[in-house]
């Protein structure tokens, strides 16, 4: 169901109060498709862990509704924190690179990796897939104010979608071209 100009306009101003960590822990697949389950009435306005009570209120206040407790069902809040790479552990396996979805991790395969710490939403997505378990979660002191903090994040998400998108389609064409390429060796046979 295409959403309509109020409901979009909506579905911004949530999804621009969200923390944009990405994490999944509110059962969507990132900040925007909780923003638009919120906007549909599928989902409920406690149910981000990272936005803790004051994203609740924030929620609420947008929405003309009265707040309520952060549902536990989809974890606990804590403070914020972000990854940290324990570096004489790192084997270079690239696995958390993949599993970060605002590219706040760096490093190649076979060497060892670090977070951008100023970049990191502190998800823990990079925590379940390394296989060293050499990635900890450490408390920040967080002097960024909140709204700007999401924003960074919101963008750096976009531009890894934006990329993924880019190399997804880069990588269909090759493949055509192959094909392409197969079927007019077959025909000159």
């Amino acid at each position: 169901m295409p959403a309509s100009p109020e409901n979009s306009t909506l579905i911004d101003q949530i999804d621009a109060l969200l923390p944009q960590t990405q994490c999944g822990q509110c059962s969507f697949n990132g900040c925007r498709p909780y923003a638009e389950a919120i906007a549909l009435g599928v989902a409920d306005i406690n149910q981000c862990p990272p936005g803790g009570e004051q994203g609740i209120r924030d929620l609420a206040d947008l929405l003309g509704v009265a707040p309520k407790p952060l549902n536990i069902k989809f974890g606990q809040h804590k403070p914020a924190s972000v990854a940290f790479i324990i570096e004489q552990d790192c084997i270079g396996c690239v696995k958390c690179i993949v599993a970060c979805p605002v590219d706040a991790i760096v490093g190649a395969a076979k060497f060892m990796h670090t977070v951008i710490s100023s970049e990191c939403t502190g998800c823990e997505l990079c925590l379940a897939p390394c296989p060293v378990d050499c990635i900890i979660m450490k408390p920040v002191d967080n002097n960024t104010e909140r709204a700007q903090k999401s924003a960074q994040a919101k963008r750096r998400y976009e531009a890894r979608c934006s990329r993924k998108e880019k190399q997804d389609a880069e990588k269909v064409e090759r493949m055509q071209q192959k094909k392409q390429l197969l079927l007019k060796m077959q025909a000159g046979k």
